[in-house]
């Protein structure tokens, strides 16, 4: 697979655009990521007029409506803010992203839990970045994280995976028989979605049965499959998957195998190994008894080995 487009807070990458003249450059972002992601960097505080170093901005006001604003001076920002995002929003529509990593606690660029300050100077950890909140507005189905939440392993593979999956679904939409194209999709993420959401796995089955409306029914999909794999997914829903693929497999493993990989499914829900172990197994099995159906699920391959994911317990 080629390179996949992934936007990017300008300061993660290296690059000195921070209020103080510094960086905050994330080494598993740029060497181990980097390897698989072709970044496209944005910093909307320099992009949108302001130098470096410069005063440093806070979000005052209310959390649904917060205002940009110098500490020291009380400059507000937000409206030069708002019509640079909006231009640049435009030009990151023919980027063909997969995703973004957005800059923790930035005025900006913070996805989440940034501090917004009430008239009174007291801060509450609910608000969101200027240019983040207008991204995510805009592109609602893009993956999106922050360099602080990809800290967190489960949350990391969630992310990765949930960029690989959407880099999928852009290759879909090339297909010319999208009906077709749609049933071969749903058919190799299955045991993903399964194991994300079976709820919203029901669902999609469902709209995959019923193709009516082709370009209707391909965006509901979309809707409903990106905001099932936003669910973690867990060791119970994990073991889940991995029993029915070993379903795949009751007549051609021994007695003495399948108490083996049932010993090694029960180990890692129990917080003993971690998910790669069962995996591996699974795949050598596929391997061995050449289940054609199970060779295409991506549930077993989401992402390449060397980023790991799937090795934390």
């Amino acid at each position: 697979m080629e390179k996949i487009k992934v936007g990017i807070s300008s300061c993660l990458l290296g690059k000195k655009v921070r209020y103080d003249g510094g960086h905050k450059q994330d080494r598993y972002i740029t060497d181990t990521l980097g390897k698989y992601f072709e970044y496209v960097s944005v910093c909307p505080e320099v992009e949108c007029g302001l130098p470096v170093p410069r005063e440093a901005m806070r979000l005052i006001g209310s959390p649904e409506n917060p205002r940009l604003v110098t500490i020291k001076t009380g400059i507000d920002h937000t409206d030069k803010m708002l019509k640079w995002s909006e231009k640049r929003l435009d030009e990151l529509e023919k980027e063909d992203l997969c995703g973004f990593i957005f800059k923790s606690k930035s005025p900006s660029s913070g996805m989440q839990g940034v501090k917004v300050y009430s008239q009174r100077g007291i801060p509450e950890k609910k608000g969101v970045g200027i240019f983040a909140a207008t991204f995510m507005k805009r592109f609602p189905l893009l993956p999106v994280e922050d360099e602080g939440r990809l800290n967190n392993p489960v949350i990391r593979e969630n992310f990765i995976e949930r960029v690989f999956s959407y880099k999928r679904w852009k290759y879909f939409l090339k297909n010319k028989d999208k009906i077709k194209g749609l049933i071969d999709f749903h058919t190799d993420h299955k045991y993903l979605i399964m194991a994300h959401s079976p709820k919203h796995l029901r669902e999609l089955g469902k709209i995959v049965a019923n193709i009516n409306d082709h370009e209707k029914d391909v965006q509901k999909y979309i809707n409903i499959m990106m905001e099932g794999l936003k669910l973690i997914a867990t060791k119970k829903k994990n073991t889940n998957c991995l029993y029915h693929i070993m379903g795949y497999f009751k007549k051609d493993l021994s007695r003495e195998e399948k108490e083996e990989l049932t010993g090694i499914i029960e180990n890692y829900s129990n917080g003993l190994i971690p998910l790669i172990v069962p995996v591996v197994l699974l795949n050598h099995y596929v391997k061995k008894y050449n289940k054609q159906y199970l060779k295409r699920q991506v549930y077993l391959n989401p992402h390449p080995l060397e980023l790991m994911l799937r090795n934390h317990v």
